[in-house]
């Protein structure tokens, strides 16, 4: 179903089963640990407030997602659209393709009233550090740009970045429906369980529309 705006159904559980690789261990227990988003100041909104233009942001119609940078973070990459797993979880990129970043179709397309999903792996067994490896080190304010199949490009800024245990995964929070177009970009991160083959968590970059721009031209 294209362009659906209201709130990503049947995804609380593990949305992401991706940081984990098949083996013992994940790659963090051999390297690096996965930046974390800085726990937010006592009494600190959950979010700013909305985004308030000089005139009214038009949403986009439907078009599929091909590309998304984000260049605080060093992320230029190419985006697949996928659906639900048999079991209603989020399908995400293969292991064996650790810079791609999925696009969950059946939700809205990045430019569209309501939180678009973008899932990205962190690390692997295999390969190390993947695409979202550093999303953790998005910070308020920091852009993320949306190449879709029109050729228009969604400009996002971030407003939140955050963690959530998977076992309580605020899927409402997440995916429930928005006043304009926004963004969500979700990995995994947390402890590492070895004998679950999985990260405990999810990392979530929140982000909302501020504009458009065509390829090429300045942001």
């Amino acid at each position: 179903m294209r362009g659906r705006t209201g709130p990503v159904v049947a995804v609380a559980a593990c949305l992401l089963a991706a940081g984990a690789a098949a083996g013992a261990a994940g790659w963090q227990d051999r390297g690096s640990p996965a930046p974390a988003p800085p726990a937010p100041a006592p009494g600190s909104p959950a979010a700013p407030a909305a985004h308030r233009p000089g005139q009214p942001l038009r949403p986009l119609g439907y078009s599929r997602p091909v590309q998304v940078t984000v260049g605080a973070i060093g992320v230029r990459a190419r985006i697949i659209p996928l659906g639900e797993n048999p079991d209603g979880t989020v399908a995400v990129p293969p292991l064996s393709e650790p810079s791609l970043v999925s696009w969950f179709d059946a939700g809205p397309t990045p430019g569209q009233p309501g939180p678009a999903a973008l899932f990205g792996h962190v690390d692997t067994a295999a390969t190390g550090p993947a695409v979202f490896f550093r999303l953790g080190d998005l910070r308020p304010g920091d852009t993320v740009r949306v190449t879709r199949a029109d050729h228009q490009v969604a400009v996002f800024r971030v407003y939140r970045i955050a963690t959530f245990a998977k076992d309580a995964f605020p899927t409402r929070l997440v995916y429930g429906p928005t006043a304009g177009p926004q963004l969500r970009l979700i990995t995994c991160g947390g402890p590492f369980d070895a004998a679950a083959g999985s990260y405990l968590d999810n990392v979530v970059a929140f982000a909302r529309m501020t504009g458009t721009r065509r390829p090429g031209r300045p942001a």
